[in-house]
């Protein structure tokens, strides 16, 4: 039905292209469009809005910025934003995401995620968060560091910002329709053109299907409609309105570490390991395994087990009980600029979104082969699976299934006032602005559990056990019947959080003499959050099953940038920036108690940089040495005691931080009229030190590489006598080994490999048609794409996609 919609969009704009071309036509020419915020020279962008709201030179901009344009993301055929991590040093991939939307990390630190610097969803890793398509985006530019409030409640990364299109006066219509492998296909529209000498309008449109690799499927239907209106030569509105619905299975565990802990074997590996090696329990309190099964349980051990993510191959561990993540969202949009004097220029955005999503996913599957834990030997429910006498060396334990309905709306208004000056032949800009958002966040869950799950009550009566089949091999799963419902399911959370926040700031930005441009930033910002617990099953928690009154918490705070960039030739700069954030501590956290006057995070970034333009403004390159931190992360006071030490004892401290440490490398050239490239590179060491107590403070963050690279080069081969040159492509990206390491479930050394994928593109482009194939990972190379929880989640195997435009 939803691909129906789509096609009913696409043949009612189709009616209406002759008399809007004609239209177009006509008026082009008394009002050409400008772009006024986000500039473009030549091939290569050299100007960017995002770090100072300003349309900046990235030469004199103090702050690390990286722009990917809209020619490379056609090239490489990206359709969803993670396919363009590649291209960005610094953002990744975030470890334990349990495969759901877009949880992306700069610098190791979270993201804020952005459309023309509007809200457009929060990566809140494992419950809902949406995947965000490349169908109506322009371009992406990424701000590493806090943004100190241009944004609002900033993360401590930075900024993710994907420009959409906007109407043009200029008439253009595409149709494009795109295969591929794993029945993935897709028809999309993009009309734009006037509708009369003010007024001008697009209409970008697209259905698509796919099965998936590995049975990963995604269905998804898209309209984006705007409105452009001129008011007066010096005033314009912008309406826009965004509808996307989606359903994108949910691969929660991918392929799973089996939980084989060498330390407990004195630290013999697991491909050395013998049957005299997996002792019991000394005091008889865990599984106590026969020889035999001694034997089983050491034959059944290979190379990796402990380490590495068990090679599943193509299959899956989703069972016929999960349900994709079906996301719906909704964003209205109006943006008002006006230059009341060619120095004095207002931007007003008000922006309402609304996104809703369910799901039901398998959230556990671990695979106890052997583990001395806190002194107890396979302490059982975390040891090998034994019925009747069996062992089932594959077996998975202590499952939970989740259902998850969640939904959030918001509003965000931003104002910006900025006027340009002269002071003593010094250039100078004053950018005033304020900002209001508001986010209500409705959240339910229930869990269904295996056996290994019992419930007892006060008097040590079991009140509740877990009716989910054990999986007795993890490379042939055996699944319950029915649906999640029939498992006796527990309401394990049930609330309504919302999170407030306004700000205002200040910002000079002075360009003087001897190519010297220095930023100087103030902003003030109040953050209020409120948590409303309505109750959960009393089988699940006794003390959580009443609803509890409103709990509210309010903290404000002063964030800054300083910042300034030297040019001692036009071709070369060096800058420096120390800047200053704050976010709210947990969007989706709850607050009780005296837990109501916490503090919220901040973000500490500190940068110098080094760019280098180059072959007439077609290269732009940058190098960056950074420190960037999330800082004043809670913990639990070792010391506290519930129901025993008095009040003076706080409950939680509040001095923990993630920090990352490195360098990157950007580089975007058009070498000549035939050779483009890409390049990137990073070094980071990105730490957890949250939780002095904890066994894994100051060990390196789950899921983030410390070193990526990558490039992407196209030619523009002159052959065959075609009258347009044939465009090849060819691409690598290496990503260095990252941690999925847990003390707590006998893995400390847990990890997914290094690996380096190559792909290739060709593309013909003869005006009015375009054909266009990919290749991905071309040696067919087996990695894993995301670190997850005790996990990987398996990359693509080789593949192709095949897409046609078509122009009127």
């Amino acid at each position: 039905m939803q691909f129906r919609y789509s096609l009913l969009a696409m043949a009612c704009t189709a009616t209406l292209m002759p008399q809007v071309a004609q239209s177009a036509d006509e008026n082009v020419e008394s009002h050409p469009e400008t772009i006024t915020v986000y500039g473009r020279q030549n091939q290569v962008v050299m100007n960017s809005g995002l770090a100072t709201k300003s349309d900046m030179s990235l030469m004199e901009t103090p702050a690390a910025v990286v722009v990917i344009d809209r020619e490379l993301i056609q090239t490489q055929g990206a359709d969803k934003l993670q396919d363009l991590v590649r291209n960005i040093s610094g953002l990744t991939q975030a470890g334990n995401n349990y495969g759901i939307g877009d949880n992306l990390v700069i610098r190791g630190l979270g993201a804020n995620y952005t459309y023309d610097g509007m809200y457009g969803g929060a990566g809140l890793g494992n419950t809902f968060n949406p995947t965000r398509s490349m169908t109506n985006v322009e371009s992406i530019e990424v701000l590493k560091g806090p943004a100190t409030g241009l944004y609002g409640m900033g993360s401590a990364g930075g900024v993710i910002n994907l420009i959409e299109k906007k109407p043009q006066f200029e008439s253009s219509h595409e149709f494009t329709g795109e295969i591929g492998q794993w029945d993935t296909y897709s028809l999309a529209l993009d009309s734009t053109a006037a509708l009369s000498d003010n007024t001008a309008y697009r209409l970008v449109a697209k259905s698509a299907r796919s099965d998936g690799y590995r049975g990963v499927g995604t269905d998804r239907d898209e309209v984006y409609a705007s409105l452009k209106g001129l008011l007066s030569d010096d005033q314009d509105l912008l309406f826009s309105v965004a509808y996307i619905k989606d359903a994108i299975a949910v691969d929660s565990i991918g392929h799973p570490i089996r939980i084989y802990s060498a330390e407990s074997t004195g630290g013999t590996l697991a491909d050395e390991v013998t049957w005299e090696d997996l002792i019991n329990d000394p005091n008889g309190v865990g599984l106590q395994l026969t020889d035999q099964q001694r034997q089983q349980l050491a034959d059944s051990l290979a190379s990796g087990d402990g380490l590495e993510p068990v090679d599943l191959g193509d299959s899956n561990l989703i069972s016929p009980m999960a349900r994709d993540n079906e996301g719906e969202e909704l964003r209205f949009k109006l943006t008002h600029n006006i230059h009341f004097t060619p120095e004095l220029f207002l931007n007003q955005q008000l922006q309402y979104r609304n996104y809703d999503s369910g799901f039901a996913r398998q959230t556990g599957a671990y695979n106890y082969v052997y583990w001395n834990r806190r002194g107890t030997i396979n302490a059982d429910p975390r040891a090998p699976l034994v019925e009747d006498g069996v062992l089932y060396p594959y077996a998975a334990r202590r499952q939970e299934y989740r259902k998850v309905e969640a939904d959030e709306s918001s509003w965000q208004y931003f104002a910006d006032l900025r006027y340009d000056f002269s002071l003593s032949d010094i250039d100078n800009e004053l950018l005033v602005n304020a900002n209001y958002e508001d986010r209500d966040i409705r959240f339910k869950q229930y869990s269904i559990y295996d056996a290994d799950k019992v419930i007892k009550n006060s008097d040590g009566e079991v009140i509740y056990q877990g009716q989910l089949p054990y999986i007795y091999d993890l490379r042939n799963p055996n699944w319950g019947d029915g649906s999640f419902e029939d498992y006796d399911p527990l309401m394990t959370a049930n609330y309504n959080k919302t999170v407030s926040a306004w700000g205002v700031g200040i910002q000079h930005v002075a360009y003087l003499d001897w190519g010297l441009t220095t930023r100087i930033g103030l902003a003030f910002n109040e953050i209020e959050q409120s948590y409303e617990h309505f109750g959960v099953d009393p089988r699940y928690s006794a003390s959580r099953a009443q609803l509890t009154p409103e709990e509210d918490t309010k903290d404000s705070g002063v964030t800054y940038n300083l910042g300034a960039t030297y040019m001692p030739t036009d071709n070369l700069s060096l800058f420096i920036n120390h800047s200053k954030g704050r976010t709210a501590y947990s969007i989706l956290g709850s607050i009780a108690g005296d837990d109501t006057d916490r503090k919220d995070s901040e973000s500490i970034s500190n940068d110098f940089g080094i760019r280098f333009k180059g072959f007439d403004d077609q290269l732009l390159a940058s190098l960056v040495v950074f420190e960037s931190s999330r800082t004043n992360l809670r913990f639990t006071n070792p010391l506290y005691e519930e129901g025993v030490t008095g009040p003076e004892v706080p409950k939680y401290l509040y001095d923990g931080e993630e920090q990352t440490k490195g360098v990157e490398l950007d580089m975007n050239a058009h070498l000549n009229e035939q050779w483009k490239l890409n390049i990137n590179a990073m070094y980071q060491d990105a730490r957890d030190k949250k939780d002095p107590n904890r066994s894994d403070y100051d060990l390196p963050q789950k899921g983030v590489p410390k070193v990526t690279a990558s490039a992407w080069v196209t030619y523009d081969a002159q052959w065959f006598n075609l009258n347009q040159p044939l465009s090849l492509s060819l691409g690598a990206a290496y990503v260095d080994e990252r941690s999925t390491h847990s003390s707590a479930f006998g893995i400390p050394d847990g990890h997914v490999p290094a690996y380096t994928k190559v792909d290739a593109a060709i593309a013909y482009d003869a005006g009015d048609w375009k054909l266009q194939a990919n290749l991905d990972n071309l040696f067919d190379e087996t990695y894993y794409e995301k670190a997850m929880f005790l996990g990987g989640m398996p990359g693509e195997e080789r593949n192709v996609s095949l897409s046609l435009t078509y122009r009127l």
